[in-house]
């Protein structure tokens, strides 16, 4: 499902591009000299949050992400504010899915924009979105349609890794006089996503039937292909649909009680009134409803950390395997 911008806002980026083409001949490095701080944009909070690691303490580097307000990803468009913040940045760092089209229409419209399309940036790892069994399909979609690529490649600690080593890299070009600390900071932090990365194999690698059953959208194909976990969901991860058909209801409730499902998962930001319509079609209506974060919606007042949030989500895949 496609973002348009409109006439209006097409018209806007081209004057920015025009406004901005100048201010571009000049390095980050050289403007960093000069006491201006580097500026670098994020639409969501893993891309801040990694941006944080390998910046570290540098003090010449401003850090901002659009998608700051509890807005979800799938609904949130640019303001000319926004578009303006970027036009004028240091990097662009976006996701490069189909729910942030408009990110890519900025890119293409800012020839002299350094940016990293998160997407982009893991080559042949990303993965199509895919129907499963049970899973009800978009509206509008056609038999045969060519599927997306799966834009939540944050929620892979190996993409995760990939991600920071672009980071790293475009920052060295962009303030070479700080080359050094970005790729130590990267290297650091990698070594923590590698250490996450063991206990998540060390944990599910116990488990013997590895399925769970999500009453949602489903944006965590990257977490579970990597560990081999099998899955049921009512939607797709980018699916505007909110509710579900009777057929997907049933299906769900009869597959919970077919394998004995005592838990059932929502992501974060849910009302859970489908997971809950779905435990009151099961035999015994009691199965526990479980989150897992998406950071879809994460806030920087929420003060939290990638890397916290992904080990929240091992313990909430122990609690359910």
């Amino acid at each position: 499902m496609k973002r348009f911008i409109g006439i209006g806002l097409g018209i806007l980026m081209v004057m920015m591009t025009l406004l901005g083409c100048a201010k571009k001949d000049d390095t980050a490095a050289s403007a960093g000299k000069e006491g201006k701080k580097i500026s670098i944009v994020t639409t969501i909070f893993p891309a801040y949050d990694w941006v944080k690691q390998v910046v570290g303490d540098n003090k010449n580097v401003d850090i901002s992400f659009l998608i700051d307000k509890g807005v979800d990803l799938h609904s949130y468009q640019a303001s000319a504010q926004d578009i303006a913040k970027i036009t004028d940045s240091d990097l662009f760092v976006y996701v490069g899915g189909e729910s942030d089209g408009w990110a890519e229409d900025i890119v293409k419209e800012n020839p002299n924009l350094k940016y990293i399309s998160m997407v982009d940036s893991i080559g042949k790892a990303a993965l199509e979105e895919e129907l499963v069994e049970g899973m009800q399909e978009e509206q509008g979609e056609e038999e045969g349609e060519e599927c997306a690529i799966d834009e939540h490649v944050w929620l892979s600690l190996a993409n995760a890794k990939t991600i920071v080593g672009a980071i790293e890299a475009k920052l060295a070009e962009i303030d070479p006089d700080n080359k050094s600390s970005y790729e130590k900071n990267a290297n650091d932090y990698i070594a923590k996503l590698d250490a996450l990365d063991k206990e998540y194999q060390d944990a599910l690698s116990k488990v013997q039937d590895k399925t769970i059953l999500v009453g949602d959208r489903f944006p965590f194909r990257y977490l579970v292909n990597e560990y081999g976990i099998k899955y049921y969901a009512a939607f797709k991860g980018c699916d505007a649909n909110s509710e579900a058909s009777f057929e997907t209801v049933k299906f769900l409730a009869n597959k919970m009680d077919e394998l004995k499902l005592t838990k059932i998962f929502i992501i974060d930001g849910s009302k859970g009134d489908l997971a809950k319509t779905i435990v009151e079609n099961t035999k015994d209506k009691n199965a526990k409803v479980l989150v897992l974060d998406s950071m879809q919606s994460t806030k920087s007042s929420d003060n939290a950390d990638y890397l916290d949030i992904m080990k929240k989500n091992l313990e909430v895949l122990k609690e359910a395997l």
